[in-house]
């Protein structure tokens, strides 16, 4: 009976507990960057802290997908892109308000806090790497996390630049470089799901029967 799908039943229990886990983590991280982000007038680490919300329901997306058909796994990674997309023109309008009404980033807290975050998600990428072979729910996590990673690097250089030039452009600029890193792994996602949704279309139409 070593084909009654234990293994698929293993792999699935695997996939929930690195989701749980990146979740907790993301959920925590998300209100932490978002209460000093204000505090510190960061728009680029208020557009990290959203960047964590879109992880987290991406997360918990994939992690309802986890044992469900391959419609609905897909069905879950569609809709994180969107979620994706759409929080990353909100960072644009964030960044196009502080740019008219002016803002004081605290270059001291910024730098703080993305290192604390960029360790936050390597842990979370170490962890989803090892379902890189996944669903494409899994591979949608997969992507955010990478991109959560070369945004805190981001966030820690645009607060040195912050110290150094004594100006809040390098804060603004960060913003919108993360806001155009997550519309790419949005837009990224939606296209795994459209690639797999005509492979599995393609399949279905030259299967005999």
């Amino acid at each position: 009976m070593s084909g009654c799908g234990c293994e698929m039943e293993a792999r699935n229990s695997r996939e929930r507990k690195t989701l749980s886990i990146v979740l907790g983590i993301n959920a925590f991280m998300f209100v932490f960057e978002l209460v000093l982000g204000l505090v510190a007038e960061s728009t680029g680490l208020i557009a990290d802290s959203l960047d964590m919300f879109a992880d987290a329901s991406v997360y918990t997306i994939s992690l309802l997908a986890v044992g469900k058909s391959s419609g609905e796994k897909a069905g879950a990674a569609r809709l994180s892109g969107i979620i994706q997309i759409v929080l990353a023109l909100l960072v644009v309008g964030d960044v196009i308000r502080r740019s008219l009404l002016g803002s004081e980033p605290v270059s001291s807290l910024m730098m703080g806090v993305g290192f604390v975050a960029l360790i936050a998600n390597a842990i979370c990428l170490s962890l989803i790497s090892r379902h890189r072979d996944g669903g494409v729910h899994m591979r949608a996590s997969l992507i955010f996390s990478k991109s959560d990673v070369i945004a805190n690097a981001g966030v820690i250089l645009s607060g040195a630049l912050v110290l150094a030039l004594d100006s809040r452009f390098p804060d603004l600029l960060i913003g919108l470089a993360i806001a155009a890193i997550v519309l790419r792994g949005g837009v990224q996602i939606l296209r795994d799901v459209a690639r797999e949704r005509d492979g599995a279309v393609c399949t279905a139409a030259t299967s005999p029967g």
